[in-house]
Order: structure tokens, then sequence, then C-alpha cells
């Protein structure tokens, strides 16, 4: 990955790219930490950009089979496909990710790049809640982000902050992991109204 083919997807779409600079391999390598390999189903990354973060998925010991790629800019949706053939590359809406998924397909992580403080509380809340309610309990949704506040508050879900200061600038890497009774909830009362207004 160059840094002209971040310039090029970042003129190109400019909102939906998370800061002026590609991510660090360090920040990279701080998200693919917190996808466990051997916990089965597959890995979703939402707003790949370069791949960067998909590298370092790979690197992690994540087969390019398991990985499912929704990526919104066609510059970079393109760019992924070429670089990564053997994984499952979709230009499409992170925020409608459930669309993209296999059928009875069983998800082992979220990963997301997408740049959520770009957005309303009520759309990052529902992305968040969504992504832990097709996993199984102890499914995680990982978020890259510059801001020193979580995109939401954890409410019944755990969270942790990792702060990689070996990027420029600093970022922040929220884990958020649903506990059994959350897991359960969300899949039992989804918010209908929420999902038409994502979709």
């Amino acid at each position: 990955m160059s840094y002209g083919d971040f310039l090029r997807g970042l003129l190109k779409d400019p909102r939906g790219v998370s800061a002026p600079t590609p991510s660090s391999p360090a920040l990279a390598a701080a998200m693919a930490e917190k996808v466990d390999p051997l916990r089965p189903g597959l890995v979703v990354e939402l707003g790949a950009g370069t791949g960067v973060v998909t590298e370092a998925l790979l690197a992690r010991g994540i087969s390019a089979e398991r990985l499912l790629i929704v990526e919104y800019g066609a510059y970079f949706a393109e760019l992924l496909q070429k670089r990564f053939p053997e994984a499952t590359v979709i230009r499409g809406d992170a925020f409608a990710f459930e669309r993209y998924l296999p059928t009875d397909a069983r998800v082992s992580a979220v990963v997301s790049g997408v740049p959520l403080l770009n957005f309303p509380t009520w759309r990052r809340k529902t992305l968040i809640e969504r992504a832990l309610a097709v996993q199984d309990s102890g499914g995680r949704f990982i978020q890259l982000s510059y801001g020193w506040k979580p995109p939401i508050a954890p409410g019944r879900k755990e969270l942790s902050r990792t702060v990689v200061w070996r990027n420029f600038p600093p970022a922040h890497v929220w884990t958020y992991r649903a506990l059994p009774q959350e897991v359960r909830a969300t899949r039992e009362a989804p918010d209908t109204e929420a999902l038409s207004r994502a979709s």
C-alpha cells in the first residue's frame, strides 16, 4: 500500500476517511490483536480503506477466506479486491452490513474503520448493537477512533480502550463486548425503527 493510494481515496471521498493520514502498522496491529483467531466464523471488516488493518488481520492468523470486507468508497473497494482476491470484498454500506452476510453465517468479530464520529449518535449506537447481536456471547466490535471519548456509552456492554501513540495523530481502539443477556435482549427485541433508518 502506498501513501498515493490513500491520498487518492481521501480526495475522492474525504468524509469517508477517518484521518488525513493512513493508519500506521502499530495501529493496525493493535486492532487485529483484539480479534481471537481461534474463534470460529467470519471476521467482518467495515471501512477497510487501503487494507492496512486487513493485512494485520492476515498476519494475526485470520485466513483471507474468513474475511468479509464492506467498503463504501469505489476507489478503495476496487483496490481491496485487487490486493486481497481471496477475501470477500463488497462495495456497500457498512451501516447495512447484515444484508451482505451469507445465510446462517457465524460471525467471529466485527472490526470497524468507519469514521463513526462523523455520524449522529443514534447511527453509531444501532451499528454497534447490531454488530454485537449477530455474534455469540463474547463477540466483539472493535472500532478505530481519533476521539478521546468512546463512540457511544457502554451501557450494559463491556468497553475497553487501547491508546496507540505510535500513530499520527494518536488513535484509540475501542472494543465493545456484549454480555450474554445483552446479546439475547438485542436478538429478541430488535430496534426495527433504527434498522429501517440505518438502511
